[in-house]
C-alpha cells in the first residue's frame, strides 16, 4: 500500500485528489491512494506522520513555510525559495522540495512576450516565493503587493495608473476568488489594465476567477493555475518515485 495526500487548510476546492486518483487508475496502481489531510493547525501534522503507509505529500496554503521545521532535509531549490510544496518520505527521513516553481514556469512561458519586463506579485505567502524565484530566473523585475506596508513592496492602495501600466504582468498568489467565494478578487484599479497585460491566477477552481474575468474584459491575456497544478504534480510524482 502506498498512500499520498495533500496537506492544507480548508482544501475541499483542490483538484489534486482527483488528479492523482485518475492517474493511479490509468496506471493500474490499485494499491495507491491519495487523500486530503485538512488541518486547522500545522501542529496536527504530527498525527498525520503517525499514520501507516505514507509515501509522499503535497503541501498547500497555508503550510508551505510552516511545514519546514518538521522536515529533516531541504532540496537546495526549496531552501533557496523558502517554501515547500512536496515532501518525499525517504529512508533518511522527510525531505522537502518545491515543484511549484517548475509548474509555474512551464505554464507561464508560452504566454510571455518581450514587453513583459516587470511584474506585480499579489500576496506574500509561500506560493509567492516560488513565483518570485521563477521571475528572477527569467530576468523579469518583480514587486510584491501586500495589504500591509513593507519595504520594497506596494500596498493595494498604492497601485495607481502608472504602477499598473509599468507592470504588464500581474500574478495573483492570494486565495481570493477560490471556490466557493468566487466573487472575491484582489483590490486593483482594473480600469488601468489593457491589451498588453498578462494576468495569471494560481487559482484554477473556478476556471475563470473574478480577477481573470475583470482583466479579460479590459482586453488582457489571462491564464489560470491548472497547467501549473499539473506540472507541479507530475514533478512531485517523479520525486516520490525516486526516494
Amino acid at each position: 500500500m502506498r498512500r499520498f495526500g495533500l496537506l492544507g487548510k480548508n482544501i475541499s476546492y483542490s483538484f489534486s485528489e482527483g488528479y492523482f486518483a485518475k492517474k493511479f487508475e490509468e496506471l493500474g496502481l490499485l494499491d495507491h491512494s491519495y487523500e486530503n489531510f485538512d488541518l486547522q493547525d500545522i501542529r496536527e501534522f504530527s498525527s498525520v506522520l503517525a499514520q501507516d503507509y505514507l509515501t509522499g505529500l503535497n503541501v498547500t496554503i497555508p503550510y508551505k513555510q510552516a511545514v519546514i521545521p518538521f522536515l529533516d532535509e531541504l532540496d537546495p531549490k526549496a531552501e533557496k525559495i523558502g517554501a515547500v510544496n512536496t515532501i518525499q518520505f525517504s529512508p533518511s527521513g522527510l525531505k522537502g522540495f518545491n515543484t511549484d516553481a517548475y509548474g509555474f514556469q512551464k505554464s507561464l512561458e508560452p504566454y510571455l512576450r518581450p514587453h513583459h519586463k516587470n511584474a506585480l506579485i499579489l500576496g506574500t505567502g509561500g506560493a509567492s516565493k516560488a513565483i518570485r524565484f521563477v521571475l528572477n530566473e527569467l530576468g523579469i523585475a518583480n514587486t510584491f503587493v501586500s495589504r500591509h506596508k513593507k519595504q520594497n513592496q506596494y500596498t493595494y492602495e498604492e497601485l495607481n495608473e502608472q504602477v499598473i501600466k509599468d507592470n504588464q504582468l500581474i500574478i495573483n498568489c492570494t486565495p481570493l476568488g477560490t471556490y466557493p467565494d468566487i466573487e472575491d478578487k484582489p483590490k486593483l484599479p482594473y480600469k488601468h489594465i489593457g491589451a498588453g497585460h498578462l494576468l495569471y491566477d494560481l487559482i484554477y477552481n473556478p476556471e475563470k476567477t473574478a480577477f481573470l474575468s475583470k482583466g479579460e474584459s479590459q482586453g488582457a491575456t489571462i491564464c489560470n493555475g491548472l497547467k501549473m497544478l499539473e506540472g507541479q504534480a507530475e514533478k512531485a510524482w517523479e520525486i516520490w518515485n525516486n526516494a
